[in-house]
């Protein structure tokens, strides 16, 4: 693989100040991101790293790969809040590289297409959205990644080792986020007679190959969990074994969401490459080139995938981030077909959603408030609509610039618009989304000896925010007074909702939180006194 170095150290270099700014911006964000992390912390208190545990209870909702991983990170460097963080972004950057890696795999003569692809991949809005979220979804797009460079390096002749890859994909793909890695291998690899139909392959050792990998990636995720089903009891082994397989294919199909779902959001996920008429020029260039192995490999790495997620019912957009990286090598391939460069008007349609947001956001109070949030438009640094006032006209006024270059500074212009959702919409919700006040609160009353109880479902939220060491009971409003009862003197964590009607007083301690509030509450303030407590409230 040639590596031009001064690409990889400019991508290097933005990867790690997109990095730098998330982790001075903003902290967790519940609810997936404090669950993840307090069942990390969890295991981590327990010193089981076996069985995922959440609230004292073992949680069977997402393999243990970025679990394991977070604790090996505090085991060098102590428990700390910005190493669960990094495990996720580093899976990111190393998929820049790998996308890089395939490109050159898939058009080894075509230099700066591979750059492209990786430049087009790292400025996808979602893409970098998610690059410091802790979750599993950057895990599972590294994993699907290798997979592809398998079976690219067994369709290449090395059979044996490019199914080794794949098998290794599978199994790891599987402890990071579960079944869904076949989802995202086995369907390009199936389709190879259609991608590869000039190639010289034995298609019946091809599939014999493919099933032997699939099993043997397998057998690497029931290598941790048989063990761990048997130790977490019958009900974590059925969901396990179950309920993370079958009993999701069973239960994906509601139509939860639209068929076109993913369709209509499309343009905002891939922003900012969409509104780039360059982009659809490259397109149309594709189609002369739908004989191209590399191109139909991509074709049947991406549309498969999309198609079948469009039709499973359980949506959210982070879904299709293993699909980002084909996505991007298909630009690029189009952008390289492309013989004369486009010009300012091509760009026109990046440069005015950049332009437009920096010159509103500047004086935002210009616009009424029920047209502009002017509340979170303050929070803007200068710097960075100067950032995004800049990169606009240089699309709008600069010629003769190269391909390359009008890739770095339209993925530039994406990188300034995700660093204002990070720094004003985090500075502006407020404790909305901090929860270390009422979490540092919580661990103060555990510390004092004074049971504590969640008003419905209890996510885990405050358990790593706080270091909690003790688990949080969860209870019903109709078990108030039992709860009570049972635990003198204890305090219930409530939120505003359906039951705030039925306050009595005022909170021990309070703050915002998501849409509502939260706050701690005394039997007194939730409860009417005892004597009268059967009449008014009858349980």
């Amino acid at each position: 693989m040639k590596i031009n170095l001064r690409h990889s150290i400019a991508l290097v270099g933005l990867w790690l100040f997109l990095v730098v700014v998330s982790l001075l911006s903003r902290y967790y964000i519940p609810i997936d991101e404090t669950r993840y992390v307090t069942v990390a912390w969890n295991m981590w208190l327990r010193g089981d790293f076996l069985v995922p545990y959440l609230n004292d209870y073992p949680y069977a909702h997402k393999p243990p790969l970025l679990f394991w991983l977070t604790h090996i990170g505090w085991a060098v460097f102590g428990v700390n809040d910005w190493w669960p963080r990094l495990v996720p972004s580093f899976f990111a950057l190393a998929s820049l590289f790998f996308t890089m890696r395939i490109a050159n795999l898939l058009w080894p003569e075509r230099d700066r297409l591979s750059r492209m692809s990786s430049i087009i991949l790292f400025g996808s809005l979602l893409w970098m959205v998610f690059l410091t979220a802790t979750m599993f979804d950057m895990l599972l797009a590294f994993f699907t990644l290798l997979g592809m460079f398998g079976l690219l390096t067994a369709w290449r002749g090395a059979s044996l080792k490019g199914w080794l890859i794949v098998c290794i994909a599978i199994g790891l793909g599987l402890l990071a986020k579960g079944p869904t890695i076949f989802l995202q291998i086995l369907p390009a690899a199936v389709l190879a007679p259609l991608w590869a139909k000039h190639s010289n392959l034995n298609w019946r050792n091809w599939y014999g190959s493919m099933l032997c990998a699939a099993v043997a990636g397998s057998l690497i995720a029931l290598a941790w969990a048989i063990p761990a089903g048997i130790l977490g009891g019958e009900a974590y082994r059925h969901e396990i074994f179950w309920g993370q397989t079958a009993g999701r294919v069973v239960n994906s199909f509601a139509h939860q969401r639209p068929v076109w779902w993913y369709c209509a959001l499309m343009p905002v996920m891939l922003f900012p490459w969409l509104f780039w008429g360059g982009v659809w020029q490259g397109f149309s260039k594709l189609r002369s080139s739908l004989n191209d192995t590399a191109v139909r490999f991509c074709m049947a790495w991406a549309f498969p995938v999309f198609l079948a997620s469009s039709f499973v019912s359980g949506k959210q957009v982070h879904y299709l981030l293993p699909l980002f990286p084909a996505f991007a090598l298909l630009i690029a391939r189009g952008l390289d077909d492309i013989e004369i460069i486009p010009g300012r008007m091509a760009r026109l349609g990046v440069a005015l959603p950049l332009m437009l947001t920096a010159i509103v956001l500047i004086s935002p109070h210009q616009l009424p408030a029920s047209v502009f949030p002017v509340e979170w438009s303050l929070h803007v640094p200068a710097l960075f609509l100067i950032m995004l006032l800049f990169f606009g006209i240089c699309l709008l006024v600069l010629k003769g610039l190269s391909m390359e270059r009008q890739v770095w500074i339209i993925a530039s212009g994406s990188l300034s618009m995700v660093l204002i959702l990070h720094v004003a919409l985090m500075q502006a919700s407020g404790l909305s989304y901090d929860i270390r006040p009422i979490s540092a609160k919580i661990k103060a009353l555990q510390d004092a000896g004074i049971p504590l109880a969640n008003n419905g479902k209890y996510h885990g939220q405050y358990q790593f925010a706080g270091r909690l060491l003790h688990s949080i009971d969860e209870i019903s409003f109709n078990q108030l007074a039992d709860w009570f009862d049972a635990h003198p003197g204890g305090r219930v964590i409530f939120y505003s909702g359906t039951d705030s009607d039925k306050l009595l007083g005022h909170a021990d301690f309070v703050q915002p939180y998501r849409n509502g509030t939260v706050g701690i509450y005394s039997r007194e303030a939730l409860l009417p006194p005892h004597d009268a407590r059967d009449i008014q409230h009858p349980l």
